[in-house]
């Protein structure tokens, strides 16, 4: 929650929030959030981050803590509305909401209607973040998140090859580029946060993902990651690498609900399938990390303290935030008990 929290007070120092429905809330050097006229700590830029983490923390009731653990869908996918209406005021996310997924990209439900040209993208964000900033009781601003494994995920973005295609050129210079491509469309539109890149490696034809990844030696995997991640992270967003971990090779090459344990000894799971995310971690610095599907030794990845918190936090010294990947978090009761078909 404190790795949340302080990313939120990042993301208000650039979410270009600015006055709207309530503009007695910007103050000179500082924006009163909570609205209550006093300049609190966690409102104040020249503190120090922990102390300002702590403020808001302790401000915060159940609710908006357990709303900021959770994603929004935008584009008319799970919210539903392309900008806030009355309504969202009944709404779960009344009490804030952690970050909203592909809004206003041209995809779902509003098509182009929001995304081009890109002056309607940018505005429709800004003003969903005035309405988080406004109308919620701490006003937290919220994380936009994208994808961008072959560019920004957006209809009039620069597309480049598939993942599978830029780790065949073995080029790390090249893939510095497509970061630092896909980082300043996502400044230039509003998001904060790329869900990218995928660091599985494909060691089975079958599975149906395999175009999204770089290759299937952990090396390359690694090297090239490093690249996008320090990319996207040097121009202030947050690199969120995937699927976390041994997600890659499920028996018998099958993808989503007849996942379970992959057959892979902790041998091969150390040294191919998590070795490119230790490389992400330890010598790149990303700041997200996105939690897979799939079980290992019969733990839902998505709930496994071992993954999620020695692995990750104790050894490797990861400081940053997970996100479950789509709907993961549903899985987590009865995953394990799904038939092999």
């Amino acid at each position: 929650m404190k790795r949340r929290i302080a990313l939120c007070i990042a993301v208000s120092l650039c979410a270009g929030v600015y006055a709207g429905n309530n503009p007695g809330i910007y103050k000179k050097g500082w924006i009163d959030f909570n609205k209550n006229g006093v300049k609190d700590i966690y409102e104040d830029p020249s503190a120090p981050i922990e102390a300002r983490v702590q403020d808001l923390l302790s401000q915060m009731t159940l609710e908006e803590k357990t709303c900021q653990m959770a994603t929004l869908y935008g584009s008319g996918r799970v919210l539903k509305d392309s900008l806030p209406t009355e309504k969202w005021k009944d709404e779960i996310w009344k009490d804030g909401i952690a970050n909203i997924d592909e809004q206003a990209n041209g995809l779902g439900r509003f098509g182009s209607s929001l995304s081009y040209p890109y002056v309607n993208s940018v505005e429709n964000r800004q003003t969903i973040q005035r309405w988080f900033v406004e109308q919620t009781r701490l006003g937290i601003p919220v994380d936009f998140t994208n994808e961008g494994i072959r560019g920004l995920c957006h209809d009039r973005a620069t597309m480049f090859p598939a993942q599978c295609g830029q780790g065949a050129t073995w080029n790390k210079e090249l893939i510095s580029e497509i970061a630092q491509v896909t980082a300043e469309e996502a400044k230039a539109l509003g998001y904060t946060n790329i869900y990218s890149p995928i660091l599985d490696i494909a060691q089975d034809p079958r599975w149906g993902r395999v175009v999204e990844c770089y290759g299937e030696d952990p090396f390359l995997v690694g090297e090239l990651g490093k690249r996008m991640i320090k990319g996207l992270q040097q121009e202030g967003l947050v690199a969120t690498p995937k699927h976390f971990a041994v997600y890659s090779i499920p028996v018998g090459g099958r993808d989503a609900g007849t996942r379970t344990d992959p057959h892979v000894a902790p041998r091969e799971m150390r040294t191919l399938y998590i070795e490119p995310f230790r490389k992400a971690f330890c010598e790149a610095g990303a700041l997200g990390v996105m939690s897979s599907y799939n079980d290992y030794d019969g733990e839902p990845i998505t709930g496994s303290y071992h993954f999620l918190t020695e692995i990750l936090r104790h050894e490797w010294g990861f400081k940053g935030y997970v996100v479950s990947d789509s709907e993961a978090v549903e899985f987590l009761p009865s995953i394990r008990w799904l038939p092999m078909l």
